[in-house]
């Protein structure tokens, strides 16, 4: 995968400590590789000239060690067997909902909107392939659960504390069933590149095609405030190089970096519609300065059509 995000702290102002790293993520399987400390040497810059990249910023802080850990303000470490106490299943204990899950942390779009929201000080929890994997990548920044959307009982508790869910792909809404007590889902959907797909490449998305259809369908029907991002063709590009094209048609005709559909996914966040809104978007000309007034506009618009 390129490298992710490059130019995402200019342009998203990421509020976060810098720091120097000598190696550089060639792709996204490394975010899953255990630190070497022979590799780099984090060391604290203020004001940098040069600032690296997101990716090796997270990077630094999360394989720091639990010295930076706690500076920064999460507990040590889980035990490396992956193993989970019971405090951690207890059904039974109320919690505040305050916990974004990302219901895929293996993706490189479900990374990334890891890494944004680590940024951005949130409880997060991920359902992820190997929790031993994502607990040596993320630390105790991340919840991860390898969960299974048709196990209803897992997913009681996955979604046990969650206000928001953020599905980065596909196939997760149309199992699971029941989102009772979450209160807004933000669903990335390539439904309308799906769509527009002809020949061979209709043949070869009609799966996806086909999940995506289901997702958006069941989310309509959870009673759950939702925003589907209807997203152009989505490519492993440079965030923050380009605008965008919100037009009706866009998403279908055009495509998006997945670093600027990973920022968008967690900027919605800030936004709750009533009940539901669904916008397209591609890379293109227009320019955001302040997102959460943008989203706030769309559904004043949606709401006077309706």
């Amino acid at each position: 995968m390129a490298r992710m995000m490059s130019s995402t702290l200019s342009l998203y102002n990421f509020y976060t400590p810098s720091f120097s790293h000598a190696s550089s993520i060639k792709n996204s399987t490394q975010i899953f590789s255990p630190p070497n400390n022979n590799d780099h040497n984090p060391c604290f810059q203020c004001n940098a000239t040069k600032k690296p990249s997101f990716v090796d910023q997270i990077l630094d802080y999360i394989e720091g060690g639990p010295k930076l850990r706690k500076w920064y303000g999460a507990p040590d470490l889980l035990p490396k067997d992956g193993s989970v106490t019971q405090e951690d299943v207890d059904p039974d204990v109320d919690e505040a909902r305050d916990a974004i899950l990302v219901t895929d942390g293996d993706c490189d779009i479900g990374q990334m909107v890891i890494l944004s929201l680590i940024v951005k000080r949130a409880k997060v929890k991920a359902l992820v392939k190997d929790r031993r994997a994502a607990l040596e990548a993320f630390g105790t920044y991340v919840e991860s659960f390898p969960g299974d959307a048709n196990d209803k009982a897992a997913m009681s508790k996955v979604l046990k504390g969650v206000r928001a869910v953020i599905c980065p792909n596909e196939g997760f809404l149309s199992k699971v069933g029941s989102l009772r007590g979450v209160q807004h889902v933000i669903l990335l959907s390539q439904l309308s590149v799906y769509k527009g797909a002809e020949g061979i490449q209709a043949l070869m998305t009609s799966n996806a095609k086909k999940l995506a259809e289901q997702d958006e369908s069941t989310l309509m029907t959870l009673g759950v405030p939702y925003t589907i991002i209807r997203a152009g063709s989505l490519q492993n590009t440079p965030g923050g190089a380009q605008g965008f094209s919100f037009r009706e048609g866009a998403a279908a005709r055009g495509s998006l970096s997945k670093e600027d559909a990973s920022f968008i996914c967690v900027e919605a966040l800030e936004t709750i519609p009533d009940t539901g809104l669904i916008i397209e978007v591609a890379n293109g000309e227009e320019k955001v300065s302040d997102w959460k007034q943008y989203f706030t506009e769309l559904i004043e618009k949606q709401g006077k059509v309706q």
